[in-house]
């Protein structure tokens, strides 16, 4: 495509809905850094266009990763509040808070006063859920512990030495980096079946396989490695949680592999794990 060629359909993505900008775009945006500066700076300009005041735009221009390796905000009028008399747009690189007040918020200059305050910090996400409950394992150890360096998993279904649970929605899994209402599905209906084809086989234990998860966990890796995913500090490579191993979370594979992959593990009689 020629500038202008590619300008008009970097147009026609930003007028459609939902995450065509971010999924629908050329496939190198997501893996090159060349690429991806042609839409990132198309999104900025967008948010230049929509900001009156030139120095708060460039505020709230993102500059510390990429287009695309964190999840990007389906806002509407979002950026104009920020053309509105009562609204104030506070650095906190430049002036960092201090403390919570009486009346509101201390930073390193001001004291600004609030009726309300509401916090968002963040999340833990994907495995926090797992760590926060005391699964524990055939050798007692806490799966919490076990993932402290990063998660290890086979399908992102199950992990080694944890029979019988099934991590659905979990880390490396197919559904983590999709829409997960919808993607959940396919997790939900692989372990139905596998517990259905367990029954029939008189079989009550199911558990994933060292050789399996190692390889199935080095695979997530390589897959998160051919995109920028990683050149982010995002949820997505747990680097938002303080003390959390920063590692990917999610499978970079696409859905339609995962499934593919999740349909030959059970066409060779569930390849990968033992059953007994």
């Amino acid at each position: 495509m020629t500038p202008e060629e590619r300008q008009a359909f970097y147009e026609k993505l930003w007028a459609a809905p939902g995450f065509t900008k971010w999924l629908g775009v050329f496939r190198d945006v997501l893996s090159d850094l060349k690429a991806n500066e042609t839409f990132a700076e198309f999104a900025r300009n967008k948010i230049r266009e929509r900001v009156k005041d030139p120095k708060i735009a460039e505020k709230l221009i993102p500059r510390d990763h990429p287009f695309g390796t964190k999840r990007i905000p389906l806002e509407s009028g979002y950026y104009e509040v920020y053309n509105r008399d009562n609204v104030v747009l506070v650095d906190l690189n430049e002036t960092p808070i201090e403390k919570i007040t009486a009346k509101g918020i201390q930073t390193s200059t001001t004291e600004y006063e609030f009726d309300m305050i509401i916090f968002a910090t963040g999340f833990d996400a994907v495995t926090g859920a797992f760590s926060r409950m005391e699964f524990r394992g055939v050798s007692g150890k806490a799966l919490k512990d076990k993932w402290a360096d990063g998660p290890h998993t086979y399908l992102g279904l199950q992990s080694a030495g944890f029979p019988n649970l099934f991590t659905l929605v979990g880390p490396h899994n197919g559904a983590t980096f999709c829409n997960i209402p919808r993607c959940i599905e396919q997790n939900v209906m692989w372990v139905t079946d596998c517990i259905r084809y367990m029954r029939a086989h008189n079989y009550n234990r199911i558990e994933a396989t060292v050789e399996a998860e190692n390889t199935w966990t080095e695979h997530v890796a390589e897959m998160a490695n051919k995109t920028l995913l990683p050149l982010a500090d995002s949820w997505f490579m747990g680097a938002n949680t303080p003390g959390k191993a920063r590692n990917v979370l999610l499978y970079a594979g696409g859905s339609p592999n995962y499934r593919k992959k999740c349909e030959d593990v059970v066409a060779n009689g569930y390849e990968g794990f033992r059953l007994s």
